[in-house]
């Protein structure tokens, strides 16, 4: 029992030290860090409120299981179910929509399929998974892995089946997956932030995109300091009500890559 007790002082000890004012630790998905959106904004938010974001990018998975083991001190990610569920479960204070953008299917520039005409992404699933044309999965339990999975149940479609067949699981991120895609000129879905920053297109192109199913919408979380009370809350806060200000949103809306939007405000 001591020992226990010993050990709980000691952890509360190590969480309490990486408490330093004005600064905070923002648990990330993958594609606001590969897209530029961080090397962009984050200086800015410096220069308005004086906070420096040190940024953890991994999948939406990981950035939550990071959270809750107090890792953190504000959740950016984009898997809404499992946003309301970290905060419903005492994890989170309160959850906001920071921006959003789309998910979009990539494969062969000749389109074989002729996916471009089609207007249903469940056609567009069905098609692949008919032909049996190589088809990437993340399978990182990303958001972006999230949402696909949602897409073939909403096709009525199961694909592991096949897996190591046409279906290849890489269980890496976005911009190695479409690596690999652009290789083996197979289908994939990503989100447009990382299309459109990823340089490697090849032979690759839009196919589809603009179906309601593969809207893309990133919550903001502030963890809860009465789960981890090692929480920066003053300069989360104080990050967060900055991102959702009137200033905050306008300069979302600004980024841009050449003449691309990559996300879009939310109020």
């Amino acid at each position: 029992m001591v020992m226990i007790k010993a050990m709980s002082i000691f952890i509360l000890l190590l969480s309490a030290s990486r408490l330093v004012a004005g600064e905070i630790i923002l648990q990330s998905t993958t594609s606001t860090k590969n897209s530029g959106f961080y090397d962009y904004i984050l200086p800015l938010v410096k220069k308005s409120i004086d906070v420096d974001v040190k940024v953890v990018a991994v999948g939406t998975g990981q950035a939550i299981e990071n959270s809750k083991r107090c890792d953190g001190d504000v959740l950016l990610v984009h898997d809404q179910e499992s946003e309301i569920e970290f905060v419903d479960k005492g994890y989170g204070v309160k959850r906001y929509d920071l921006m959003y953008n789309d998910f979009i299917v990539v494969g062969p520039i000749d389109d074989e399929l002729n996916l471009r005409n089609d207007t249903d992404i469940k056609t567009v699933l069905r098609k692949i998974y008919e032909s049996q044309k190589i088809f990437l999965s993340r399978s990182d339990n990303s958001g972006t892995h999230r949402k696909e999975n949602r897409l073939w149940e909403l096709a009525n479609l199961n694909p592991l089946k096949y897996s190591g067949g046409w279906y290849l699981e890489t269980g890496l991120g976005m911009g190695a997956t479409l690596n690999i895609a652009a290789g083996k000129n197979a289908y994939t879905v990503t989100d447009r932030a990382t299309w459109i920053s990823f340089r490697n297109k090849s032979d690759l192109d839009i196919l589809f995109e603009g179906h309601p199913a593969l809207f893309n919408q990133y919550g903001i979380i502030v963890i809860d300091k009465n789960f981890c009370p090692n929480v920066n809350i003053s300069d989360a806060e104080k990050f967060v009500k900055w991102l959702m200000s009137e200033k905050g949103q306008e300069i979302i809306d600004s980024f841009r890559l050449g003449n691309e939007q990559l996300f879009f405000r939310s109020n």
